[in-house]
């Protein structure tokens, strides 16, 4: 990043409870510094992992399970809906890939600041600090802010 490129904060977003908490911090700290976001989303299935399951509603109606990759665009839309709803400059990059930490690491490169939420959807719901913001604090290539949830 040069002195003349907008501040770019790198957000790494997939929806939990914790990287919407950090989506709103990098919201504010992007007004603040007059930048703009970097919407980080990764989602991965092995192709024959996932079949779209066909439910019937309790109106009779028959509809789909949405792919991996349609619930990634749907949740990286709605982020990029609030940052535009907030005043905030942002781009998305859905990246196709087995380790979040290593798409946000990369797109670290290129940023003043990265924001994750300190854990995601994962199996442990006790830890204070999950496995993608951990390598992300440890391995990022500038400045790291881990938002915890209020609630």
């Amino acid at each position: 990043m040069t002195s003349t490129d907008s501040f770019l904060i790198v957000v790494g977003f997939d929806g939990s409870e914790h990287s919407r908490a950090a989506l709103d911090w990098a919201m504010d700290e992007a007004r603040r510094r007059h930048g703009q976001l970097r919407l980080i989303t990764a989602w991965d299935k092995p192709q024959l992992a996932w079949y779209p399951a066909v439910l019937e509603t309790a109106a009779g109606e028959i509809v789909t399970e949405e792919s991996p990759e349609q619930a990634a665009r749907l949740l990286q839309a709605e982020a990029l809906q609030s940052a535009a709803d907030g005043g905030v400059t942002a781009t998305a990059q859905l990246v196709k890939t087995h380790s979040p930490a290593s798409a946000i690491l990369d797109a670290s490169k290129d940023a003043g600041l990265v924001i994750v939420g300190s854990r995601g959807h994962g199996g442990f719901p006790g830890l204070r600090l999950g496995s993608v913001s951990t390598q992300v604090v440890n391995h990022a290539q500038c400045p790291v802010l881990v938002v915890h949830s209020k609630a």
